[in-house]
């Protein structure tokens, strides 16, 4: 038995200082670390974005209310006796769609009253919507 033990403390002994495989096992260890902080990092960039995309989102539903609540509560300023086109019949919005003209290629530096004064001479204008860019009005 005594012969056995020794044969076992010699394999420790052997493991422990004659394998070389284990010695680069830290460098991976610590390799696998800064990987894993390097997905950590990644991981809450990517969760701070979707929460300024969840905010800016909620922005839009907010902004969208207040469209719908002014839509809902009467006609838009300068629109005098106009109802609102949420409460139009059937009859009303075709009588309204054959009244109502689009014009594109319009200059970007128009305003509604250079347009309403130009189409006045078709009669009287009840309402002008122009279309702006968010970011630069």
């Amino acid at each position: 038995m005594d012969q056995e033990e020794l044969q076992y403390e010699e394999g420790v002994e052997a493991a422990d200082g004659g394998d070389e495989s284990f010695v680069g096992a830290g460098d991976d260890d610590q390799h696998l670390n800064e990987t894993d902080q390097s997905i950590e990092t990644e991981l809450e960039a990517i969760k701070a974005r979707v929460r300024e995309m969840e905010e800016e989102a909620e922005k839009i539903r907010q902004i969208q209310s207040e469209v719908d609540k002014q839509m809902s509560i009467g006609s838009p300023p300068g629109a005098a006796g106009a109802t609102s086109p949420l409460n139009m019949s059937l009859e009303e919005k075709m009588e309204v769609d054959a009244r109502s003209i689009y014009v594109g290629n319009v200059d970007y530096g128009a305003t509604a009253e250079e347009l309403e004064q130009h189409f006045h001479g078709c009669g009287a204008v009840n309402r002008v919507t122009i279309l702006c860019n968010k970011f630069d009005g």
